[in-house]
């Protein structure tokens, strides 16, 4: 083997990092490291068979992919091996001794800061290749690019304590190996039956052949036996595949060591055919709660079982994106890139399959398996809500999943379903009735909701921060207009409307005093239909924004336009009396101002100037 001078590289300070939380924190789950070694290998084949379609040369000489795993008890290595794509100098140094992912970041947060001794994160974040240092105290790359010469192979090599060498050395053949030299307390990895089980457990259903030594009588025979499944789990007709062989896959698929919460397998037969198998987490993956909405991976698309690419964002909306899975067609182009996706009217119409299959599968959730479904929601439910504002096409499917705390539900859980609701409106009540606010607390007991108490009248408690959000853009549902008690005039009867105009012009003299003392802190002072116990609230016009959520979108730095609320006040509560009785001009303007200041608090305002009103509530309470 020919080598030029090896060169000395220190590790980029993230990769330090992770490093350091892998080898200490993973120690449990120390047996991923096969997997992810042997899902890399995958990837590289994947790879290689994507760019032989418009470059056969690549695969001359040696045209069947498959991984190979490998032990030398003596030598106390084990090595995965494949015949993929492989990797240049710069390629190695690139995917092995910096880490470009802006995800990594957001790993080294939640392994450090939650302190999350957790397998699920490694992989997720394409940092699974240093798993091997879990169970090795020395890794050993090699690996040439396919098409390039014999002479251009690299050998990469660390101890994972900071730094790595590399130099150019002679490799007859293109691909990848992987040698891990183990410590010395994992001789359990030496053990050939260990390995395969371990393969079996996680790998299975990897669609390359998966290839160790062939034994007889504990002796090498010297030929290759495939170890694994070998085929594309989705191809086959779902009356072989067991429940086990589902979860298995979507372990591997996912980098999940839970099972799947659900799946859907389907194949299409006709002027466009193809197959998708789709599966719902059990709990959100990592990079749903720290990357949001702009990194998504979570479905495969195949063209023919030929891996394309990473394809979430083309076949899934945002609102869906944390559901794994792939997508295999038959009749896209093979040379199919990113762009023409995005124009691709045959990918539109597997998207819209995709779609359907997902919101069919947590439909019968709903229905058949309402503990899963609760599952699915405490998890999904909030990523789900932004389908509304985002799919008109299925908002009527996606509110009938929708489930929300209420007057008439059980405390803060959230069970109470649109249906629900109709199913026990009163006779001749026209709307669905809801309140947000910043929390269960806060919208369960803002003084909005008083009369409708009063009244019987059930109202959804919204207290999820993307409600205020997600509801303007659900304004009906089966024929019935959703209205917030706190926005707009209420609807009253012929008797409430005389109740509501002799309370106002009773009250007149008390109104026309609060907003010479409010000023122009208000638009306006008027006696309110909502209100049976508390002295005042606010009230908003109908497309006012709620101020819980103006404050929330100051505090992340949006300009928000200033806008004077509405007063509403209860002539009847002893404060107000109070405030009518006061002829001290500085004591009734603090009543006043009190008033107006407790309406925002309970609205979930932010007051302008908390000190002066603690100094008024000061004021008042010495008398």
């Amino acid at each position: 083997m020919t080598t030029s001078t090896a060169e000395t590289r220190k590790f980029e300070a993230e990769v330090a990092q992770v490093l350091h939380l892998v080898t200490h924190s993973l120690y449990s789950h120390k047996e991923i490291f096969l997997r992810e070694l042997i899902s890399n290998a995958s990837d590289a084949c994947d790879k290689l068979r994507f760019e032989s379609i418009a470059k056969p040369e690549l695969l001359t000489g040696d045209a069947e992919l498959h991984i190979d795993v490998s032990w030398d008890p003596e030598a106390r290595t084990v090595t995965v091996r494949d015949n993929g794509i492989g990797m240049s100098r710069d390629e190695v140094v690139a995917n092995i001794g910096t880490i470009a992912s802006s995800g990594t970041r957001r790993f080294l947060e939640a392994m450090s800061t939650e302190q999350k001794s957790d397998a699920r994160l490694i992989g997720q974040f394409g940092v699974g290749f240093y798993s091997a240092f879990v169970v090795a105290d020395k890794v050993t790359v090699l690996s040439r690019h396919a098409g390039a010469p014999a002479s251009e192979g690299v050998k990469w090599e660390s101890d994972g304590k900071g730094e790595y060498s590399l130099e150019q050395v002679e490799l007859p053949e293109r691909g990848t190996a992987v040698v891990l030299h183990l410590k010395a307390d994992e001789d359990e990895f030496l053990k050939r039956w260990q390995l395969r089980s371990l393969i079996t457990r996680y790998s299975d259903h990897v669609a390359f052949p998966i290839r160790m030594p062939e034994e007889k009588d504990d002796k090498p025979t010297g030929d290759w036996e495939t170890v694994n499944a070998a085929s594309a789990l989705w191809t086959k007709p779902k009356s072989e595949i067991s429940d086990d062989d589902y979860q298995s896959f979507y372990k591997s698929l996912g980098h999940d060591f839970n099972d799947a919460l659900a799946w859907t397998h389907n194949r299409v037969e006709g002027s466009q055919s193809f197959t998708t198998l789709l599966y719902i987490p059990s709990q959100p993956p990592f990079e749903l709660m720290m990357g949001g909405r702009d990194e998504r991976k979570g479905l495969k698309l195949y063209i023919k079982r030929v891996f394309i690419m990473d394809a979430a964002e083309e076949l899934l909306p945002n609102y869906l994106r944390f559901v794994r899975g792939v997508v295999d067609a038959d009749d896209l182009p093979l040379n199919v890139s990113r762009e023409i996706l995005q124009h691709n009217r045959q990918l539109e119409r597997i998207k819209a399959a995709c779609v359907k299959r997902v919101l069919d599968l947590i439909e019968k959730l709903a229905k058949d398996e309402p503990e899963k479904f609760e599952t699915f929601y405490k998890a999904f439910g909030n990523t789900l809500k932004e389908g509304i504002a985002e799919d008109h096409a299925n908002r009527e499917r996606i509110a009938k999943l929708l489930r929300f705390a209420s007057t008439k539900g059980q405390g803060s859980e959230q069970k109470v379903s649109l249906d629900d609701y109709i199913g026990r409106m009163a006779v001749g009540q026209e709307a669905i009735w809801y309140i947000t606010a910043d929390s269960y607390a806060a919208a369960a007991g803002s003084p909005q909701l008083e009369a409708f108490k009063a009244k019987g009248t059930e109202v959804l408690l919204m207290s999820d921060r993307i409600d205020e959000w997600m509801i303007g853009s659900l304004t009906e549902y089966a024929g019935k207009k959703l209205r917030n008690v706190a926005k707009g005039e209420l609807p009253l009867d012929e008797e409430g409307k005389k109740q509501q105009e002799e309370a106002s012009k009773v009250a007149e003299p008390l109104l026309k005093k609060l907003k010479e003392l409010l000023g122009d802190r208000v638009a306006d002072v008027r006696v309110s239909p909502r209100l049976t116990d508390s002295p005042s609230c606010l009230a908003l016009s109908d497309y006012e924004m709620a101020p819980h959520l103006a404050r929330l979108l100051r505090e992340a730095g949006h300009d928000m336009p200033s806008s004077k609320p509405t007063l509403e006040i209860n002539p009847q509560h002893a404060l107000l009396k109070r405030v009518e009785a006061e002829s001290d001009g500085a004591k009734a303007n603090d009543l006043a101002s009190l008033l107006l200041e407790q309406a925002e608090i309970a609205a979930g305002a932010q007051l302008p100037d908390p000190a002066a009103f603690v100094q008024r509530l000061n004021r008042v309470l010495l008398g």
